[in-house]
């Protein structure tokens, strides 16, 4: 069976969303709707490790890929994502080169930087073999880095020239922050157009987050492949609003 990065790196079109509430009958939920893969937004979302570890047990019992998007690039917080089993992070505001690098000796055990124990659920509780269990890791997990800040706009080529970064994503609402920008400026469509020229020239996956489904065709026409849509909040809310709608008619 494909991993989550293989079909990343194949160019698949796959569609997720945001997990933001602790739950992990949600998980199983969203894994039995049919999506591709699932973030527990631990940026934010009241999502502790404790109730991170019981989203990834209820998500690996329905196959369904789990990203964590971890509060900020530092080590402690992607190694324990990881740890509980989660297939990879999705990494808040990478502003260059450095950024990213750091985020890869936080992942990949080749590295040599990562604190390594087996006996958590990602190393089936010490009954894998250490070697193993480390190459499975480096192989499979995935990481993904979000470019949502001004500054990361000079920095696009060193960034997506790195190896093991398997995608860049997008994220329009801080980008437009960062840049003084409106969701609608000229400024935020060139500033994401200048990030998916960067990934083509590098080859590298594209992600991003649409609010809503209807947003996916042009997107993938402008060669995004990998969506965050919505959150299960949204979800939610989307289908009380029509059934309210309904008793209204």
């Amino acid at each position: 069976m494909a991993t989550l990065r293989t079909r990343i790196k194949a160019g698949d079109t796959l569609m997720g969303t945001f997990i933001k509430t602790p739950s992990p009958h949600v998980a199983e939920l969203l894994g039995l709707g049919g999506l591709d893969f699932a973030v527990a937004d631990r940026e934010h979302a009241p999502i502790g490790i404790e109730a991170l570890d019981l989203l990834v047990g209820a998500a690996r019992g329905v196959n369904l890929p789990l990203l964590v998007r971890v509060p900020a690039n530092e080590p402690v917080s992607i190694a324990a994502a990881l740890d509980c089993g989660a297939i990879g992070v999705l990494v808040p505001h990478v502003r260059n080169a450095q950024d990213a690098r750091a985020v890869v000796d936080a992942t990949k055990y080749g590295n040599r930087m990562r604190g390594f124990s087996p006996s958590a659920r990602a190393g089936r509780y010490g009954t894998e073999d250490a070697a193993s269990y480390r190459a499975r890791s480096d192989a499979e997990s995935v990481l993904i880095l979000q470019i949502e800040d001004a500054e990361a706009l000079d920095h696009l080529d060193a960034i997506a020239a790195i190896a093991e970064i398997d995608a860049l994503f997008i994220g329009p609402a801080d980008l437009a922050l960062s840049l003084g920008c409106g969701p609608t400026d000229a400024a935020l469509a060139e500033a994401i157009d200048r990030i998916i020229e960067a990934g083509k020239r590098h080859l590298k996956p594209l992600a991003i987050f649409a609010t809503r489904s209807d947003q996916v065709a042009s997107l993938i026409e402008k060669g995004i492949s990998v969506f965050v849509c919505g959150s299960d909040q949204s979800i939610l809310l989307a289908g009380a609003r029509q059934t309210a709608a309904a008793a209204n008619r």
